[in-house]
């Protein structure tokens, strides 16, 4: 009986000896070990270790192996977020090296065809009177130039052309004065008047050759002929017949269309890269399979308040006349920004306040970095700052890598702003 009490006592000892040698070197019965005086003892008996000799491999120089080694102070590190590689080939990354090539921006818009307002004309009269005759009655009629349009009867016209016949009997009576100074005097005054007549039938569109008509019968002409000034299409006819016209009233619109304008839209943030003499490729849906070329004229001064876009203009011919006012069309133009650092729009991840890519720093390690993208071409864009010639970037699957590094607290540094 003794026996076994002396065993048990003795199993119970080892049991705690075991418990309190734990406790003190996990470090976990640190409190424990002070209150006992056993920490205390390791801590006066510490110093008594020799110190490791400078400049032994594996230590800093002038550090101890007591002591953990300081960081060199070379700047905030970069945060990385890791993706193994049998994750990257899981999820389809790809990455891509930024590199300095010429880009190519393509502007689509849509344009609308329009009169060349450098061959408009318009017919009207400069006398007041009826109109008797219309030669023509309506809208749309392809005209010559020197083709009649209507003919004005007019008393003033009347009135002015009989008194350029009393002129030229005037003129004739005074050559057959016998006394030569007063012959002379008449017919001077004669063809002062007379030319002052035929002036004011000049002025009124009486041509020459009607003057001379009307000086050849002596006889009035009792309406006056309107003439097309321009070969083309009427647009518009105000003219009606028996309708009384003032001076200057406007009677027929004739347009030449043998040329046309195309008016395309561009839109605000688009208007840096549009200048004129810019080269542009024109269809329709029309005319599948054919195109036209033409060069930037003219780019408006202002902009549509309410479609925020400027007009932008090219001329085109039409000799056949197959390409008609108010045609839609579709316009191209293709701009050359030169040589810049680029990568894949896909790469560019858009927070609504910055833009972030992320770099591939080797081994499964990629950076997220901040950057200032520039203009766009149709995949790619320009990186202004933030990225260097070389660096590889992820073109593919970035929204997870962005996720896994929102779970993981990893933000990008902020870049500096010039």
């Amino acid at each position: 009986m003794k026996k076994k009490i002396i065993i048990i006592v003795v199993i119970c000892l080892l049991v705690a000896a075991g418990t309190l040698s734990y406790l003190f070197y996990t470090g976990s019965g640190k409190k424990v070990a002070e209150k006992i005086g056993i920490a205390k003892a390791a801590k006066v008996a510490a110093p008594a270790a020799a110190p490791q000799a400078k400049g032994n491999a594996g230590s800093m120089p002038g550090m101890d192996m007591g002591q953990p080694a300081a960081a060199a102070p070379s700047g905030e590190e970069a945060p990385t977020v890791e993706i193994p590689t049998d994750k990257q080939e899981l999820i389809g990354l790809k990455t891509v090296k930024a590199v300095i090539k010429p880009l190519q921006k393509v502007i689509r818009t849509v344009g609308r065809i329009e009169y060349d307002e450098k061959k408009l004309a318009t017919a009207n009269t400069k006398i007041e009177g009826w109109i008797e005759k219309l030669y023509v009655d309506y809208t749309g009629r392809y005209v010559k130039k020197g083709e009649p349009l209507a003919e004005v009867y007019s008393p003033e016209l009347v009135a002015t052309q009989k008194e350029f016949l009393n002129t030229l009997r005037w003129a004739s009576q005074g050559k057959e004065v016998k006394d030569e100074r007063v012959s002379m005097l008449l017919t001077k005054d004669a063809a002062v008047i007379l030319e002052a007549a035929k002036e004011r039938l000049r002025l009124w569109d009486i041509s020459e050759e009607q003057i001379n008509q009307i000086e050849k019968t002596g006889k009035p002409v009792r309406t006056l002929t309107i003439y097309s000034p321009v070969s083309g299409f009427v647009i518009q006819k105000m003219a009606v017949q028996g309708m009384r016209v003032m001076p200057g009233e406007k009677l027929f619109d004739v347009a030449d269309l043998s040329t046309v304008w195309i008016v395309s839209d561009i839109y605000e943030y688009e208007l840096p890269l549009i200048k004129v003499g810019q080269m542009a490729r024109i269809s329709l849906s029309y005319f599948p399979g054919k195109e036209f070329s033409s060069r930037v004229d003219y780019v408006y001064p202002s902009l549509a308040g309410d479609t925020r876009t400027a007009k932008a203009r090219f001329t085109i011919p039409n000799p056949e006349g197959v390409l008609k006012p108010q045609m839609f069309t579709n316009v191209e133009i293709k701009i050359n920004l030169g040589s810049r650092l680029a990568i894949p729009t896909a790469a560019v991840i858009d927070t609504g306040v910055r833009q972030i890519v992320y770099v591939d720093k080797g081994e499964g390690n990629f950076e997220p970095r901040e950057v200032v993208p520039g203009l766009r071409s149709e995949d790619m864009v320009e990186i202004i700052r933030g990225l260097k010639a070389g660096e590889m970037v992820a073109a593919s699957a970035n929204f997870l890598i962005d996720s896994e590094a929102q779970l993981k607290g990893v933000a990008p540094l902020p870049i500096k702003r010039k």
